[in-house]
């Protein structure tokens, strides 16, 4: 008798699972009524988390998942080695659109889009001007301008506490690359049109992964008299902010508004509007618009870059806060943007 109910049992749960099989055969690609969800590959030339480039531009993504119907893979990459076995893998899988998260994505994207015609490719912060690629870069060299300016009067503000009586400023960049020399380039420029006498201190780290390698180049050239260091250097970056909330010093900090991860230790930040280019270009293809060559240039004159408006640190300094500088930037922002102002570019960096 036992043997019995054990088997009707059995064929019991057996028909259950067949049940429940029969309602997922749909599968992961599929959305409602059973038509297909858009496919969208990030692909990053490091990881999420860095509370800077890779994250504006996923900040992007997960609006564009709010308003379309997509499904979304990640692949994130510790060595240069994954860069383009990643992205081609991505596009060897059909992906409706495959995003190369850096500008050291451009050469391997001029590579290989050829190869895939019927695959959409979006290049953020570069230009391959294919039929299949949308390119979206930034002048990063005006938003630095602004960065510099705000640097070199914050270094002569020596009533705030911990900030000395020399006019030195640092930089601190990831990879020895041309388009954090364009960030270089404008932040020097700005620097100097507030008081050619301001000294830059400029370091690479040459990777975006190493927050230990960022916090000792920045303590370094607090060492040498430096009193406020830009980041420009990814998730390398979290430790030139860690460093300025450490020593008691102050940071500028990039891409994504990053006043608030220590709030008092950082200025302002250049914000790089990397969330507005991979949303745009998602829209594009979402919306069946996507148009293959073009090139989407964000700048100071459609706040594709910019500074952010100092609230964290203004509270943070309370009556000690340099209410002149916020009014420089307004001012210098508007000189750039009527052209009175030409911010300079690094002379190794096209976009053409």
């Amino acid at each position: 008798m036992k043997k019995k109910v054990l088997a009707i049992m059995l064929v019991f749960i057996l028909s259950i699972s067949v049940v429940l099989t029969g309602c997922n055969s749909s599968g992961e690609g599929s959305g409602e009524g059973g038509e297909d969800k858009l496919r969208v590959a990030v692909v990053l030339a490091g990881f999420l988390g860095d509370k800077s480039f890779n994250d504006s531009a996923w900040e992007g993504i997960q609006k564009a998942k709010e308003e379309f119907d997509l499904e979304v893979k990640v692949l994130e990459s510790k060595v240069p080695a994954d860069w383009e076995s990643n992205l081609v893998a991505m596009a060897q899988d059909d992906y409706d659109l495959v995003m190369g998260v850096s500008t050291q994505f451009e050469e391997i994207i001029k590579k290989h889009a050829p190869e895939f015609p019927d695959v959409k490719f979006a290049l953020i912060d570069g230009v391959a001007k294919l039929d299949n690629v949308s390119s979206a870069i930034f002048a990063q060299n005006e938003g630095s301008f602004l960065a510099g300016a705000a640097a070199s009067m914050f270094t002569q503000k020596t009533e705030i506490e911990n900030v000395n009586d020399e006019k030195t400023i640092g930089w601190v960049g990831g990879m020895d690359i041309p388009v954090l020399h364009d960030f270089l380039v404008g932040y020097e420029q700005g620097a100097k049109h507030i008081d050619p006498e301001t000294e830059v201190l400029v370091s690479f780290a040459e990777t975006f992964n190493d927050p230990l390698k960022g916090k000792e180049l920045t303590l370094a050239q607090y060492s040498q008299g430096a009193d406020i260091v830009m980041n420009v250097a990814s998730n390398t970056g979290n430790g030139i902010l860690e460093a300025a909330n450490e020593t008691g010093k102050y940071a500028i900090g990039v891409d994504l508004n990053q006043d608030d991860v220590y709030p008092g230790a950082i200025l302002t930040s250049m914000l790089k509007r990397v969330d507005v280019a991979s949303y745009t270009v998602v829209k594009s293809v979402a919306e069946d618009n996507f148009k293959g060559g073009e090139i989407t240039r964000m700048d100071v004159s459609n706040d594709g870059v910019g500074l952010t408006d100092m609230s964290v640190m203004k509270e943070a300094l309370g009556d000690k806060f340099p209410q002149d500088i916020l009014e420089k930037i307004e001012e210098l922002s508007e000189q750039i943007k009527s052209g009175e102002i030409e911010v300079e570019s690094y002379s190794g960096f096209s976009v053409e």
